[in-house]
């Protein structure tokens, strides 16, 4: 009797908690829509800034926006999904393995401003990429990769181990296992630190500032080595700089909410082909 009290005890201190974690979650959305709706028109998404950024749309952040996180995505997943692999199925388990594996996890609470500090030495100046959709889809790359790497060997180390053995004996290469067998198994867990992932990327304001975003720029981009506008950078700039803050303010939140509904966009797609992918796997 006394442990179930007990038990009964946490399980509804932790519904409490997710309610309250959701409450807070619809005050922001909510908060974001009421302040931002009436910013929202078809000319706001589809024209270039005018007057100073005080009127007209913000096409260009939009589209500096889905290219970055595109950017992103695109050179950090080859790479945390080859690394994942490489650490769950082929490392050998000694302590080396496990201090990078602590580097990796340590790598994901490093501030973002440090990644965009390196994404200016080394991306910007180093390289001589300058401020580019390149450098800056290289620098939200290393910011993300800790995320994928460790989500993406997560979703490997929970595929049961008699699958790879089955598969094993009846002829098959570890290689041949691990594409077949144990990338199926594991995609819909993969998918998940993706979506997370491209929040992560969509959101970050630090690291595009030193290595992509400018204040303003006249049309859209042309080419990966083009400077862009991007919404979290448009929306900082809106709010920090600029002579008139009532007409910025109102751009401001209505950035948020189109950088809101991007992220819910995205994401939803990511969902969808997880939850598409786990369907097949199961049948």
């Amino acid at each position: 009797m006394k442990n179930k009290i007990i038990q009964q005890f946490f399980f509804s201190l932790i519904t409490i908690s997710a309610l309250i974690t959701a409450l807070f979650l619809l005050i922001i959305i909510f908060f974001i829509f009421k302040n931002g709706f009436n910013a929202i028109s078809w000319e706001f998404i589809t024209s270039v800034p005018k007057n100073g950024m005080t009127a007209g749309g913000v096409s260009p952040a939009i589209i500096g926006s889905f290219c970055l996180v595109a950017a992103a995505i695109l050179f950090s997943l080859p790479l945390g999904l080859a690394c994942a692999v490489y650490l769950q199925e082929y490392s050998p388990k000694n302590y080396i393995v496990d201090i990078v594996k602590t580097g990796v996890s340590n790598l994901a609470s490093v501030p973002s401003v440090v990644f965009g500090l390196f994404g200016l030495a080394v991306f910007v100046k180093f390289f001589g990429f300058g401020v580019s959709i390149l450098s800056g889809g290289l620098t939200l790359a290393i910011l993300v990769l800790p995320n994928i790497i460790t989500t993406s060997q997560e979703a490997l180390s929970a595929v049961p181990y008699s699958f790879r053995e089955a598969s094993l004996a009846l002829g098959a290469t570890q290689w041949q296992t691990i594409r077949k067998v144990v990338l199926p198994a594991a995609l819909p867990g993969i998918l998940t630190g993706i979506i997370l992932s491209i929040g992560r990327a969509a959101g970050e304001t630090a690291p595009i500032m030193f290595t992509a975003a400018v204040f303003y720029k006249k049309g859209r981009p042309d080419s990966i080595m083009s400077e862009v506008m991007a919404l979290p950078y448009h929306i900082y700039a809106l709010m920090t700089e600029g002579v008139n803050p009532e007409k910025q303010t109102v751009i401001a939140y209505g950035c948020a909410l189109i950088l809101l509904v991007l992220v819910a966009v995205l994401s939803s797609l990511a969902v969808f082909i997880r939850n598409k992918y786990r369907s097949s796997y199961e049948r």
